[in-house]
């Protein structure tokens, strides 16, 4: 059967009103356009109904290059024995008195393959900008919520990077990012041994050393105590800069913070790839984490934008091409302190089609601030970015917003929960994230991926920033408002040229 033909200007379903949710109709089991409802349901989680407020609907959206054109009837027969077998991508959201449910129903995966009638001269002369173009039109439309809240896009031809382009989008009410691409990993093997699952670098750090050193009796009592001390004394704080965050403290207003109404605009997403080893060269020669050297890189970035956007129209007069001083330039990551199903549970839960793996948002906040100043040694940002970092893993801060969100939601219901979560993103500048992708090559469906590029849309904020690792790579993604930030590629570049600055200046051995 022959997949549907859409025109760019997409319209993937009816856009409905309120909450966006389905109405379950008269008799049990019956009623959805997708086909009959099974008995399996499950309350959707309070942070899954936050995802569908008008204000806050936030879709997930990948584009990953593919190293061969891409077979259509494989995809879909791939997806009938992988995402399709997942709970979440074969259920509707159906409300009645007392909650919103998810509730299994049976899957056209006719519906959610899409290859769009794209003008053939401009794919032929300008392929990159036809998908970028593609991609933005997506974050313009909702999704069709009388059938499962996903759907995937062919674009099959060649850009620069890769021999044809699959853009997966989901709506966030069905996970968190990691779960999501924990979830995307399942559903791919290896290129080198087609029956193995992908793998992820492994975090653990050697221990020995600090075993052989470590205190013991009296004093490692007291060592410990203090650390409790500390991690209350932290927590503390944060909750009160969260508190006024909520109710008075603003970020700065700078070019890059977005206007009112800009989680309806659409996005641009762009996206560009640095080496990996370059940013691992960094976190040995700093003693740091990955992590820290990308929020050290995104201050330095995010500080030679803003200090080239305060010079504009001041070229004789180069003095005032500085940054503003104190600038309050902060981030409002959201952090899932659910553990994170691993890829073969949920490889296997897809398989069995059973239930296994826990599943579902789980999602509290932690609030960051960016170092923004303009530093003559380019590691003075992996410093401070290193010192912020580490200053936010000795808080309880994600877990007490959790939690608080959650007695909110309880109490005053999801609306009231949905205000102050907006409340929090518009007092704040930026979204960031990194997410640690596979470390060998990796096919889905039988196509080998060149690169792999997430982000999100929906979210009251003009910027988000995110990293993606696979292989060797690092990919940058930025999704914009290009009424905010009309030159996201300047971006992109600050953010290249401050990791080739910062490799440029660490110690060479």
């Amino acid at each position: 059967m022959a997949s549907r033909r859409r025109p760019l200007s997409i319209k993937t379903g009816k856009e409905n009103s309120g909450s966006g949710v389905e109405e379950k109709e008269e008799g049990e089991g019956k009623g959805t356009s997708n086909g009959e409802i099974t008995e399996e349901e499950e309350p959707v989680s309070p942070a899954g109904r936050l995802f569908l407020q008008p204000r806050f609907n936030c879709h997930i959206v990948s584009v990953m290059g593919c190293g061969k054109r891409i077979d259509v009837d494989a995809v879909k027969a791939g997806l009938e024995v992988t995402l399709v077998r997942h709970p979440r991508f074969s259920s509707i959201q159906v409300s009645d008195e007392k909650q919103l449910r998810w509730v299994r129903t049976k899957v056209n995966v006719e519906d959610h393959v899409i290859i769009p009638d794209l003008d053939q001269n401009a794919t032929s002369t300008s392929p990159d900008k036809v998908v970028e173009d593609y991609v933005a039109s997506l974050s313009g439309t909702t999704m069709d919520h009388s059938r499962p809240l996903w759907d995937l896009h062919i674009l099959n031809f060649a850009t620069s990077e890769a021999a044809a382009v699959v853009v997966l989008r989901i709506h966030h009410s069905l996970g968190d990012g990691i779960s999501l691409m924990s979830l995307f990993l399942a559903c791919t093997r290896q290129c080198s041994d087609p029956d193995r699952l992908p793998s992820l670098p492994d975090a653990k750090r050697s221990s020995t050393s600090a075993t052989a050193d470590s205190p013991s009796g009296l004093l490692a009592l007291l060592l410990w105590v203090w650390a409790r001390l500390v991690l209350a004394w932290h927590t503390l704080v944060d909750v009160v800069l969260f508190a006024a965050t909520l109710a008075f403290l603003k970020d700065t207003r700078t070019p890059l913070m977005g206007m009112e109404g800009v989680e309806s605009h659409p996005k641009r997403f762009l996206h560009r790839t640095v080496s990996l080893d370059d940013i691992k060269d960094i976190k040995k020669a700093m003693n740091c984490t990955v992590n820290d050297v990308l929020v050290g890189i995104t201050s330095a970035a995010l500080s030679r934008y803003l200090d080239r956007r305060y010079g504009e129209g001041d070229d004789m007069k180069e003095e005032k091409k500085r940054l503003p001083a104190n600038i309050r330039l902060r981030t409002a990551l959201l952090v899932n302190i659910r553990r994170s199903p691993g890829i073969h549970a949920l490889a296997e839960m897809m398989e069995k089609e059973k239930g296994g793996a826990k599943w579902g948002n789980k999602l509290g906040y932690i609030v960051l601030q960016f170092p923004i100043a303009i530093f003559e040694d380019p590691l003075e940002y992996i410093r401070r970015g290193k010192a912020i970092a580490e200053r936010k893993k000795n808080s309880l801060e994600a877990i007490f917003t959790y939690w608080s969100g959650w007695v909110i939601a309880k109490v005053f219901g999801i609306k009231a929960a949905a205000v102050l979560c907006r409340r929090m993103l518009i007092h704040t500048t930026v979204s960031f994230s990194n997410i640690v992708g596979p470390v060998e090559k990796i096919g889905f469906c039988g196509h080998p991926l060149v690169y792999i590029a997430p982000s999100v849309y929906g979210h009251p904020h003009a910027l988000t920033v995110h990293f993606q690792s696979y292989m060797n790579t690092m990919k940058i993604v930025l999704a914009v408002d290009e009424l905010t930030i009309p030159d996201p590629n300047q971006l992109l570049d600050d953010l290249t040229e401050s990791l080739r600055l910062t490799k440029d200046a660490i110690p060479r051995s």
